[in-house]
């Protein structure tokens, strides 16, 4: 048995229905970003720009807000959560240690993106180890097999 396999049987019984809530605020909030990212992507290529590599902010922009919109709907309507959770932690890592954490805990012009960031991550990796939830089209594609195994 390997080790997703595992996970699975280890987390459905601990699945309950406001985890399904919990996630479709979190990837309601992930679009929301990615949105925020689009209208202001010159913002996003700045922050970016700091790493010195050859169009860099622009690809990684670009793939921010991809991976916000799309990942983020599907963590929303809880398809492949765990893919879509797993796409998103890299990028809240970087937001967390190179965007965020120069600023510091509760600076004032922070807005509190930081101890956001840090919440994300943690719900994201949260999604990663639970999967979609009760409320999820994982939950429907698992019963969907099941039902045809039988």
């Amino acid at each position: 048995m390997d080790a997703l396999a595992k996970l699975e049987t280890w987390a459905a019984p601990k699945r309950t229905k406001w985890m399904g809530i919990l996630r479709i605020a979190l990837g309601t909030f992930i679009v929301y970003k990615g949105i925020i990212f689009t209208i202001d992507i010159n913002s996003l290529q700045a922050i970016t720009s700091r790493m010195d590599i050859l169009f860099a902010s622009v690809g990684l922009a670009h793939y921010v807000i991809a991976a916000h919109i799309i990942g983020g709907s599907m963590l929303a309507f809880g398809i492949f959560t765990r893919g879509a959770s797993l796409i998103q932690i890299p990028i809240l890592i970087g937001a967390v240690i190179f965007v965020n954490f120069d600023k510091g805990f509760l600076s004032v012009g922070n807005h509190m993106e930081l101890e956001v960031s840090i919440i994300v991550l943690a719900l994201l990796i949260f999604f990663f180890i639970f999967g979609g939830g009760k409320w999820s089209l994982d939950e429907l594609r698992r019963k969907d097999i099941i039902m045809h195994k039988t």
